[in-house]
């Protein structure tokens, strides 16, 4: 049987586990909302109505094309381009190729991060495959100009963070959203995975900047997982609304 990603794939190790989804979620939201493409969202009103449901949609999606099989993750593939194609028609403009390859790059950097943060550093050959899968993916979809392999991407994705950002009227709405959807602690605990998570240039445009409680806050997290304790935590931190759609996520075997 033919899959999109092999079993024994780092990225199924990644996108199998809910923590490393939940930090994933917590990059795209911060970068989502700078993104100067960030007004396509809005077009449709599904990103400023319920952001969570709509970044998470995003996220759900990448993983079913990472555990489908082969032709399974095709069909999801094109799925998300006609969903897109039907946007830009009613619109009468094509989203710019740029703002595709942002998100691709998104869910590869974070992806990245998450994983690293969490667990441990990725090698040269793992990064390369992380690469791999969202380069095929963004070919399937038609992306223009792709970067060949993890080193060119490493070069572009640091161009567009200075190109394609802006902290505008769009991110404000965007992060008043968040807090009324989230609740103030939840909100405060996702801009702490920020502050952790997000590339220099992200923070500096959000105005994060450093807390001294994020690591020891992270640290905590690390050790309910050891003790027994990360259902417990997450119950507190996941909107309920999301919380079976998280926690179904813990699905990596090996």
């Amino acid at each position: 049987m033919k899959y999109f990603v092999s079993k024994n794939s780092i990225v199924r190790r990644i996108w199998g586990n809910g923590d490393t989804i939940l930090l994933i979620f917590a990059g795209a939201s911060a970068e989502f909302a700078l993104n100067k493409a960030v007004d396509w969202l809005y077009f449709t009103g599904r990103l400023p109505s319920d952001p969570l449901k709509r970044l998470f949609s995003t996220v759900a999606y990448a993983r079913q094309i990472v555990f489908s099989e082969y032709d399974e993750a095709m069909q999801a593939i094109d799925k998300i381009s006609a969903i897109h194609k039907g946007v830009e028609q009613s619109r009468g403009k094509n989203i710019p190729d740029w703002a595709y390859r942002d998100v691709l790059y998104m869910l590869i950097d974070y992806s990245i991060r998450s994983f690293e943060l969490l667990e441990q550093k990725l090698s040269e050959i793992e990064k390369e495959e992380v690469y791999s899968v969202f380069y095929g993916m963004g070919l399937r979809m038609g992306v223009k100009d792709l970067p060949l392999n993890y080193q060119q991407w490493l070069q572009m994705r640091n161009s567009s963070i200075e190109e394609n950002l802006l902290n505008g009227s769009f991110t404000k709405d965007l992060y008043k959203q968040y807090k009324k959807h989230l609740g103030w602690f939840r909100y405060l605990v996702l801009k702490q995975a920020q502050i952790l998570l997000v590339p220099d240039k992200v923070n500096e445009l959000l105005g994060l900047g450093k807390n001294p409680l994020s690591i020891p806050m992270l640290n905590l997290y690390k050790l309910s997982r050891i003790i027994r304790l990360k259902s417990l935590l997450k119950n507190v931190i996941l909107p309920s609304a999301y919380k079976k759609e998280i926690l179904a996520m813990d699905t990596y075997s090996g």
